[in-house]
């Protein structure tokens, strides 16, 4: 079991299964803005292996194509994570709440043309200038392929 929570204490949350999953970070603005950094990381689990307890607030961000729902803690305020009509069945949970997060590896870079000047994206490591092919990507987070 995977467990994490958010800086207060107040929200928990498990993860069913046992290892990490694989990361990412998404530099383009939106997340930017979202975390007050440069960029965000990030891992996507199936949300049925999800299970959340404490404080949760809901703010849903309605676009023309999709509703992003997010959660965040009632108390602090930290995000915890999101689903997206795009990807039902979907959590995108903040790797910075993992409780193990420090172990995490980034092996993908995406809206790398929003990056930071400063921010150097290894060479051996998948990236794309915008979003990334929506098979290819889950395909890398699952580790069923390489490097594209």
């Amino acid at each position: 079991m995977i467990a994490g929570g958010c800086r207060c204490g107040a929200v928990r949350y498990t993860i069913a299964r046992d290892d990490l999953p694989r990361s990412y970070a998404c530099h383009c603005h939106v997340c930017q803005r979202w975390t007050g950094s440069a960029f965000s990381q990030s891992v996507i689990v199936a949300e049925s292996t999800l299970a959340v307890d404490g404080p949760i607030v809901v703010y849903e961000h309605v676009t023309e194509d999709r509703v992003s729902t997010q959660r965040v803690c009632g108390t602090c305020h930290a995000r915890i994570h999101n689903t997206n009509t795009r990807r039902p069945g979907y959590a995108v949970v903040r790797a910075g709440t993992l409780d193990r997060s420090e172990e995490l590896v980034c092996i993908a870079h995406i809206f790398t043309a929003y990056r930071q000047r400063w921010v150097t994206v290894p060479a051996d490591v998948p990236s794309w200038a915008e979003a990334p092919e929506p098979d290819t990507f889950g395909r890398l987070l699952a580790g069923q392929t390489a490097a594209r």
